[in-house]
């Protein structure tokens, strides 16, 4: 079972690859491929520029060479849901969590961490994930959810407590720097705001994913 998000450009052998690298690792589950450039931490990739960053990368055979012999590269918890495939046996009756609506911010972490058996990076996978920003999230719900959906993760047990507060911190603080001079790609000040008000909700206890449903 494959997920590539509709931004994501896979190289010309990837599928193969996919189903190479289960064949050599067959105690593995799950697995996320390597990027060969990634927009989401900037104002993201036109879809011209990712093919060409694929085109020069299938030019030089090195997708056959990765196809041929797939290599671990690192082992994960969960998976970056940009581009990631599981053993449909694996998967059983596991589902993504509806209680993390809109865009889902953090499902791939939960639906993956979920997955019993050894999860991995590898090579055999490449891609370029574009990060396109439109139709994205409004920043105030996004904001939201950077804190209530790591705080309902770690409860619910598929996320770590040190990491879940990892996230909360990270994106409250960088949203706190960039407020006044915001980035054009992103509404900081909005995601400040719903990063308060989901802090707001934990200390009174009322904190849910499902809020930002209410104030669409």
């Amino acid at each position: 079972m494959v997920f590539f998000d509709d931004d994501f450009i896979p190289s010309s052998s990837a599928l193969l690859g996919i189903a190479r690298t289960f064949e050599a690792f067959p105690e593995v589950t799950g697995l996320t491929g390597t990027l060969l450039a990634d927009g989401i931490g900037g104002p993201g990739l036109e879809l011209e520029m990712a093919g060409q960053i694929i085109d020069c990368w299938d030019a030089e055979a090195k997708t056959a060479e990765a196809v041929a012999s797939p290599r671990e590269l690192a082992t994960r918890i969960g998976l970056y849901g940009c581009n990631m495939a599981f053993r449909s046996t694996a998967i059983g009756e596991i589902r993504f969590d509806e209680r993390l609506p809109l865009y889902g911010w953090q499902e791939d972490i939960d639906f993956s961490a979920r997955i019993p058996g050894r999860k991995i990076v590898t090579d055999g996978l490449v891609g370029v994930h574009c990060g396109i920003k439109r139709g994205r999230e409004r920043g105030r719900l996004l904001g939201y959810s950077q804190i209530a959906n790591p705080v309902y993760l770690w409860r619910k047990g598929s996320m770590k407590g040190r990491f879940a507060l990892k996230l909360c911190l990270r994106n409250l603080l960088s949203n706190h720097a960039r407020a006044l001079w915001p980035e054009p790609w992103i509404d900081r000040r909005g995601r400040l705001r719903g990063n308060w008000r989901a802090i707001i909700d934990l200390c009174l206890g009322r904190a849910d994913p499902e809020r930002i449903l209410e104030w669409q």
